[in-house]
């Protein structure tokens, strides 16, 4: 028999809610509770690697093309620094994975720039220069933006 799981994820999710809000333990499904409470911290990992990832893919356009840099660009940087902060806020324990989740999503950055740019890979460096202070300082863009951040 298909379990309510497998059949309505969505009235699964709603069943097991009450059960927890009536306190009915014996009840629960709880090996695909825990199976999806793991996959929560793991989507949290995944969406902090990510939004890195456009973030970075963007400031190495913003330095490598120059004469390209649009307020799309800047706008895309800046939200993706807020979104960050914020999702470091909502989850302060992800902190200490910033450093692994920088390297792992600079190769996601790389071809990102590249595909979008349409500089070979080769172009950029194989591992980010970028700190990861300068990649969330708000006023961190690479090249010499200061006077060009004005036309934006």
């Amino acid at each position: 028999m298909q379990s309510l799981y497998e059949s309505d994820f969505y009235g699964w999710t709603k069943q097991q809610v009450q059960l927890l809000r009536d306190q009915q333990w014996n009840q629960l499904d709880l090996n695909y509770l825990i199976e999806e409470i793991e996959s929560l911290g793991r989507q949290e990992r995944q969406q902090l690697r990510n939004r890195l990832s456009i973030l970075i893919a963007h400031l190495l356009k913003w330095e490598y093309q120059p004469t390209k840099r649009s307020r799309s660009w800047l706008a895309t940087i800046r939200v993706q620094r807020i979104d960050l902060e914020q999702l470091l806020e909502d989850s302060p324990s992800l902190k200490p994975y910033l450093t692994e989740a920088l390297q792992k999503a600079y190769l996601k950055s790389l071809e990102l720039a590249s595909s979008e740019t349409n500089l070979p890979l080769k172009t950029f460096p194989s591992e980010c220069l970028y700190s990861l202070e300068q990649v969330l300082d708000n006023c961190f863009y690479p090249g010499e933006p200061s006077k060009e951040l004005e036309e934006y």
